[in-house]
Parts: structure tokens; C-alpha cells; sequence
């Protein structure tokens, strides 16, 4: 009866979200109360449980996810993103112009969140298609698979970041094994992937003439890369000292300095200076991008918000542990498992980061009862979130729109990418887990 009251609950949510087109947050609400009845949870229970959910998933991540948001938006707005494109295209030169893009979606795809940076790069990519006369599918598809990478791998990404509170992972670990499997992973969905689409007919709407900064109002290369990729320094240096023979008192400094909420707040602070301040912004302008940056993820939050009812539900029914031993049971490796979960959800879903936090709350007790590396499954179930975006992913219909490509190119470039990008990360994942 458990079991079937989880597959229930799973079905609403999927009902109301993919056919009633309910709000996402609203949806997880109204299923974490109707599953609480199902599974037999007291009724007096029920509200403080729900509340006790979201407040804890989001008492951990909101400081991290909002501090990113920020953080994104002065790397989009100050034209640091720019710059590295265009600082990538001279070092590789124009023969390698698909290796240059999936570097640079991925470098840029770190602080910034998916939306924004698909909204700010495809201008770039159509300004890089006029520059080489190279088809829109050679650059744009490695480009895009660069961002894809970031956002299903990464922190601070919001899926990311919660699955790893949710694993009880370790933030450092997950990002170096996220970069790991994510070069390989992203030199084949990319470049080479992408000289297979070159008959591929493709041209931008008016709509979306580049618009461009000029060079005389972009920060410098050194100051672009340095801050876009300053949290990767900081949060992954703490984990590669934290392996060293310190003292007590030592380690303790390592571990504070290390905090992805300090990382965040320092990473701001400086992109605020080099990238802001000391180039003629005005404090008060950088803020009110910063509040736009917090509106912009608001959903966002509320979704990882409702995610945790769902999960505090499961686990105050007992359902966690049923759940646990009978994903336990079923004869597939732990991480494959974790995979499939995430990939069935994302179908019926559309949405990754939906789909990634569902999951987590589903194969959470997996990780103690089969002893796998939490850090390797919350990069499993990222991949698996990545996987076959169709028409029920609303980046499906903005790559068709930027693109202007038919409906069947969309599924042969876009979808066919995803798809590339889940399965190799899944394969890279056990991979790593097999060396470790």
C-alpha cells in the first residue's frame, strides 16, 4: 500500500503540472497533503510537517542559490560573458570555432542559471555565425551543450545544490566530479556532435538581432575569467586542501573558508569591484540588478521549496525506508537507478530542475542502504534530468524559436543533444565510480 501511495503521489504531480498546467509550487503543496492522507500520516502532523520540509530545504540553499543568481546576473550584465566568448574565438582561432563555444557555454554556464544564459548567449552565437559562415548548428548546439552541462552537474546550480543537501553530499567533491565527467561528456555532445547537424538550414528571427557591447565597454579577459570561474577556485581549493595533514584548528579554517554560502558571498564581493565598481557602476545600479536576479529565481526557490514538503512527507510516513529497501532489492546498480528515476520523471515533466529534485526524494534512501557515493548520485540524477527535453520543456521551444528550425530538426539537434549529454554523463558517472 506504500509503495502504491508513492507512485499515486508521483502520478498527481505529474497530472497536475504536465496536464492542468498547475503552477509547480502549488502542485507539490497540494500533493504533499493529498500523499500525507494516502500514506497515513496523522492529520495533525501533516501542516508542520510540510512546513518543516520546505523550511529545511530551503533554510540550507536559499543563501547559496540567491548569492548565484546575483553573481550570474553581474556576469551577464557587465559583459564578462562576452568577453570570453570572444577571448575563447581569438585563442582557438576560426578552425576551431565549435571548441571554442562549448568552452565557452560551459564556462559562462557555471554562474549563470540555464534561462539566462540561453537568453544572453544565443545573440552571441547568431554574432559568431555572421563572423565565421559557419552554420548556426556547428556553433550554437556546442555552446548550448556547454550551458546544459553546468546546469545539471554543477553547483551552484539550483538542482545540483539541492541534491546535495538532500544526499547529504559534499559540495566540493560533487563539483570536481562534475567538471571530471563533464569535459569528455561535453566534446562529444558538442563539437563532434554538432558536425553531424551541418545541413541543418537554421537563421535567426529579427527578433533576435545580436546586440553586442563594444570592446572599449568589456571588462578584461583576465578580470572575465577570473570572476566567472572564481567560486570553482575557491569552493574546489578548500576541497583539495581539506585532504591535507592540518591540525584541528586549521581544518576548521579550511572548512569555513570552503562554505559555499562564504564562497558565493566573497565571489560577489569581488566581481562587484573589478566587474562593477572600479569600471564606473554605480553601486546603486548593481543592486538593483541584484534584485531583479532574486526576482528572476523566486520560482525557482518555491520549486525546491515544495520539492522538500514532498520529501519531509515521504520520510515522516516511513515511506523513505520502504522506498529504500525495495530500490534496494531491485537488481540494478544504485546510480542507474537513480538515472531512470530522474529520466522517466523529466519525460513526463519537461522540466530538469523538477524532474532532478523529484527524483531526489524517491532514490534519497538508496545511497545509506547501498553504501554509493552520494556525490556520483547527485551527478547520476542530473544526468538523468538532462535527458530527452521535448515539447514539454520550454527550452525545447525556445531553441525551435531562436533557431527557426522545424519541428523534426528540433528533435535531430536540441533533443537528440540532451539526450547525448544524460547518457554520457550517466556512463562518465560509473566510469568514476569504477575508479574510485
Amino acid at each position: 500500500m506504500t509503495i502504491l501511495g508513492v507512485v499515486f503521489a508521483v502520478a498527481l504531480l505529474i497530472a497536475l503540472i504536465a496536464v492542468l498546467r498547475v503552477q509547480p509550487f502549488i502542485a507539490f503543496i497540494v500533493t504533499s497533503l493529498i500523499a500525507a492522507l494516502v500514506l497515513g500520516l496523522p492529520i495533525e502532523k501533516i501542516p508542520r510537517s510540510i512546513e518543516r520540509g520546505i523550511g529545511d530545504m530551503l533554510g540550507s540553499l536559499s543563501i547559496v542559490i540567491c548569492l548565484g543568481a546575483m553573481f550570474g546576473k553581474l556576469i551577464a550584465d557587465s559583459g564578462a560573458a562576452q568577453r570570453i566568448s570572444e577571448s575563447l574565438m581569438h585563442l582557438f582561432g576560426p578552425s576551431r570555432v565549435p571548441l571554442a563555444m562549448a568552452l565557452t557555454g560551459f564556462i559562462v554556464g557555471i554562474p549563470l542559471f540555464y534561462n539566462v544564459g540561453f537568453v544572453l548567449m544565443v545573440p552571441l552565437v547568431f554574432s559568431v555565425v555572421y563572423r565565421s559562415k559557419l552554420p548556426a548548428m556547428v556553433v550554437g548546439i556546442p555552446m548550448l551543450s556547454g550551458l546544459s552541462i553546468a546546469h545539471g552537474f554543477l553547483p551552484p546550480h539550483p538542482s545540483p545544490t539541492a541534491l546535495v543537501a538532500q544526499f547529504g553530499a559534499d559540495m566540493g567533491k560533487t563539483l570536481l566530479y562534475g567538471v571530471l565527467i563533464s569535459i569528455p561528456t561535453l566534446l562529444i555532445a558538442g563539437p563532434l556532435f554538432a558536425r553531424t547537424l551541418k545541413h541543418i538550414a537554421s537563421g535567426p528571427s529579427e527578433l533576435f538581432k545580436p546586440t553586442t557591447l563594444t570592446d572599449d565597454q568589456l571588462p578584461g579577459s583576465f578580470n572575465s575569467f577570473a570572476c566567472a570561474l572564481l567560486p570553482v577556485v575557491l569552493i574546489s581549493g578548500a576541497t583539495f586542501l581539506s585532504y591535507g595533514n592540518f591540525d584541528a584548528s586549521t581544518r576548521t579554517l579550511i572548512d569555513f573558508l570552503g562554505n559555499p554560502m562564504l564562497v558565493m558571498l566573497v565571489s560577489l564581493f569581488v566581481g562587484s569591484i573589478t566587474l562593477g565598481v572600479s569600471r564606473g557602476r554605480k553601486l546603486g545600479q548593481l543592486m538593483e540588478g541584484y534584485g531583479h536576479a532574486i526576482r528572476d529565481i523566486a520560482g525557482i526557490l518555491l520549486i525546491i521549496g515544495g520539492a522538500g514538503a514532498l520529501k519531509q512527507v515521504f520520510v515522516e510516513s516511513g515511506v523513505n525506508t520502504e522506498l529504500g529497501d525495495l530500490l534496494g532489492s531491485v537488481p540494478i546498480h544504485p546510480l542507474v537507478l537513480g538515472w531512470l528515476v530522474a529520466f522517466a520523471i523529466r519525460i513526463a515533466l519537461g522540466s530538469a530542475t523538477v524532474a532532478g529534485l523529484t527524483a531526489a526524494g524517491i532514490v534519497a534512501p538508496l545511497i545509506e542502504i547501498s553504501g554509493v557515493d552520494a556525490n556520483l548520485m547527485v551527478l547520476a540524477v542530473g544526468a538523468g534530468s538532462l535527458m530527452c527535453s521535448h515539447v514539454n520543456d520550454s527550452a525545447f521551444w525556445m531553441f525551435k524559436e531562436y533557431f527557426q528550425v522545424s519541428l523534426r530538426d528540433t528533435f535531430r539537434s536540441w533533443t537528440m543533444m540532451e539526450t547525448l549529454v544524460g547518457t554520457l554523463g550517466l556512463i562518465f558517472v560509473l566510469l568514476l565510480n569504477a575508479a574510485l
